[in-house]
């Protein structure tokens, strides 16, 4: 242990980068803020785990009893809930309640001074990166080039023109057809790796690896004309050596010489060598640049990556040492058993954290903000402070940086593509027509003068009129009224379908036909089908439905209206004629909850999510695709790591946990059929049993959720990976969604007309 200190020694790299000296900026820039946030951030902690200790003392939880047995150790626990973790979940009535306001309103106080310490940081040392013009000369450079024509003679350019999609349809045909066999054959390889579907669709797999050999036999004669090997020697040589021939490679060759070989160590192997049928989904790349962006972005942000990654990675580096220090002789927490690490019985956190090296990657799991384990002595809880505290924000830093240089780059593409006068971002048709509109008098009523005065005084009722002055919307005290009980009646029936899925309070108001809830429902269907009727009537008056009630219909505020309503009428009608039992109308009840997207009417924010996806429509394309590869290529790496890992195995009472009078144990096997062609369907994998299985938990882990953490050693270099850079990746297609809200909706225009107004004239 005395040797850790040693990892001190890192330090000295901080005379070249000076990265952790910036602390003393940040924090004297901050001093108050921090002061006072850091203060309020105390009392919330303080106060909440006295709540909590209250309501969860005494719970018949054991587990739960124990975290909470007093103040001290409930501000544990109450420390990650804070920080936007809930490990524990058997929580009583009021204590879900707290976690509830908790979740809402405390975590995003507890939040602020962790915050202003990582975005202080992350200021600093991004001042360097900006003040060198070169670096944005670089990124402009990378994205702003445009592709030099082919070359070659007539064979070779005619070869490299089809297989890219260029100068014919049936290029383009071909060229859709690769896309077509790529994803099919990488759904097909996923569901193959379930019992009983081995075979699921093998016809196609010849069909893919025949198209994908003629299609690399084109780009092998087409090289000579491909742009990106004009003026070099060895072209062909080249591009046998390049990634993506070599992705093409792997994705086919292991299937030829499994046919030429049929007991080959590559025909046994045969279930891993179908993983690299994924690797086609690299191909993509060709056509919507990703991965290959990577480079541009290291590139791009070299100058703040080196210093903000030293700074992430001595952090890391340290607290696995402190960590390892506070836990290898930590026996009183026990855990489940783990027998890949030698224990079977009466296993502690020393396991976890026998050596440095098992205590890196689970303090890198933390430092991402995640706490699956929370087993740890009074040591290690406090070291866990501080990581909460100080280190997660810092260690985000190279993630966000990552994230948002890749966002700049792809977005740079598009930057000087001019947009209409008036247009915001996302704008699609319907903005364009809504402005042509402006200014112009509504359509009159084929039905004459008497129905245009009650559209128009249908149409006041239900949005008012704008004040041309003030900007403001005008309404009339009934309107007002009207307005504020449609408003409660929404709420009402939200609150009606929360409380209706309660057991004890549905069986109390009774399930026969005219209970309350069925009447209220009644009512509420009436009112909503008026509301709807009334809004069809008057949509020739509104400009927002562009004077057709045709267009409103299909609107999202007509869509939501009418869901609102039809679950009820499809319902009734299928009531009426026998179809529909009481358990299957619960379903059609449940689409109620549907009426929540009525408030958009009040606050705006789901009607502009078309505009959202146009607005980040460049960066989704690339980062998407990057996204989904990260996520089957990970997916795939774990299962062939972790699909018999003995510590996600059990096995029924009868078959003992380690050999015994010659009888072997559940955990002596190497895969868990092993131990199942022993003791017949007598074990078990938890996890990790098949592609969609480990899909599915590698989708929670890149949404920074560790369900699993005793991973073999190979797997747990994926999850370092991903803890790394791989969750970072994965969250662009997320945080651009974010941005573009904002754009769209407005937010950030006030910073946008200060940077006009103090940008100078050129």
């Amino acid at each position: 242990p005395g040797s850790v200190f040693l990892l001190l020694r890192l330090m000295r790299f901080e005379k070249y980068t000076k990265a952790f000296t910036s602390f003393d900026d940040v924090l004297r820039d901050n001093l108050d803020v921090l002061a006072m946030t850091g203060f309020s951030a105390l009392l919330l902690w303080i106060f909440f785990s006295s709540l909590l200790y209250l309501t969860e003392r005494d719970s018949v939880d054991t587990e739960m009893a124990n975290y909470y047995k007093s103040v001290p150790h409930s501000m544990w626990i109450t420390l990650l809930n804070l920080s936007g973790e809930c490990p524990l979940a058997h929580y009583s009535a009021f204590g879900k309640i707290i976690l509830g306001f908790i979740a809402v309103f405390a975590t995003a106080i507890f939040g602020v001074p962790i915050g202003l310490l990582g975005a202080g940081f992350e200021e600093l040392v991004t001042e360097e990166e900006d003040a060198e013009i070169d670096e944005s000369s670089d990124a402009a450079n990378v994205v702003s080039s445009t592709p030099l024509s082919a070359a070659g003679d007539g064979l070779q350019k005619a070869c490299y023109q089809f297989v890219n999609g260029i100068g014919s349809i049936s290029a383009m045909r071909f060229e859709l057809s690769i896309y077509a066999l790529i994803i099919a054959t990488a759904i097909i390889g996923i569901v193959q790796t379930v019992p009983g579907y081995d075979e699921f669709f093998s016809w196609l797999e010849w069909v893919a690896v025949s198209v994908f050999t003629i299609e690399y036999l084109l780009r092998f004669v087409g090289c000579g004309a491909d742009p990106d090997y004009s003026g070099l020697s060895f072209k062909r040589m080249r591009y046998i050596l390049s990634f993506y021939s070599i992705i093409d490679l792997l994705a086919i060759v292991p299937f030829y010489i499994a046919l030429a070989t049929p007991t080959s160590w590559v025909d046994r192997h045969d279930e891993y060598f179908r993983m690299l049928r994924l690797l086609r989904l690299l191909k993509l790349d060709k056509y919507f640049p990703s991965i290959s962006l990577v480079d541009d972005v290291v590139r791009l942000k070299r100058n703040v990556l080196t210093v903000s990654c030293f700074a992430a990675l001595t952090l890391w580096i340290i607290f696995a040492g402190i960590m390892y220090v506070a836990e290898y002789r930590d026996m009183l927490m026990e855990i489940d058993p783990l027998p890949l690490y030698g224990c079977v019985d009466g296993c502690t956190m020393s396991v976890r954290f026998i050596n440095y090296f098992n205590s890196f990657p689970l303090t890198g799991i933390h430092l991402t903000g995640d706490f699956p384990m929370v087993e740890y002595g009074s040591v290690g809880r406090v070291v866990l402070f501080f990581i909460v505290i100080a280190a997660v924000g810092v260690t985000s830093i190279p993630s966000g940086v990552i994230a948002s240089g890749f966002a700049e780059i792809v977005q740079s593409k598009s930057k000087n593509i001019p947009s209409p006068k008036g247009s915001a971002a996302g704008d699609d048709w319907f903005d364009i027509k809504y402005r042509e509109l402006e200014g112009q008098s509504p359509p009159s009523s084929s039905f004459g003068p008497s129905v245009d005065r009650l559209q128009f005084a249908v149409k006041y009722y239900l949005d008012g009129t704008i004040d041309d002055s003030t900007g403001t919307t005008v309404r009339t005290t009934f309107s007002r009224i009207g307005r504020s009980l449609f408003m409660l009646l929404i709420i009402s029936n939200i609150v009606a379908v929360v409380l209706e899925s309660i057991p004890e309070i549905d069986k109390n108001v009774g399930n026969d036909p005219g209970n309350m809830f069925d009447v209220f429902e009644k009512w509420s269907v009436l009112f909503f089908t008026i509301d709807y009727a009334l809004r069809l009537f008057s949509a020739r008056k509104s400009r927002e439905a562009l004077f057709s009630p045709w267009v409103y219909a299909f609107t999202f505020f007509g869509i939501v209206d009418i869901l609102s309503v039809l679950p009820w009428y499809v319902e009734l009608i299928l009531s009426k004629s026998g179809y529909l039992t009481g358990g299957e109308a619960m379903v059609f009840r449940i689409f109620r909850i549907f009426r929540v997207l009525q408030l958009e009417d009040f606050v705006v924010a789901f009607s502009k999510l078309d505009n959202v996806f146009r607005a980040s429509k460049d960066v989704l394309k690339a980062t998407g695709l990057m996204a989904v590869i990260i996520w089957v290529g990970s997916s795939a790496l774990f299962f062939i790591f972790e699909q018999n890992n003995p510590n996600f195995r059990s096995c029924d009472a009868s078959v003992p946990l380690t050999s015994t009078n010659d009888e072997p144990g559940c955990y002596d096997f190497e895969s868990t059929q092993e131990c199942n062609d022993y003791y017949p369907d007598k074990c078990s994998q938890s996890a990790f049993t098949n592609m969609p299985n480990t899909m599915f938990y590698v989708a929670v882990f890149l949404g920074g959720d560790w369900g699993f953490v005793d991973f073999t050693w190979p797997g747990k270099l994926v999850c370092m990976f991903l803890c790394v850079a791989g969750i970072a990746l994965y969250s662009i297609p997320v945080g651009t969604l974010f941005d573009s809200f904002g754009a769209v909706i407005g937010l950030g225009e006030e910073d946008e007309e200060e940077d006009e107004e103090t940008s100078p004239i050129l």
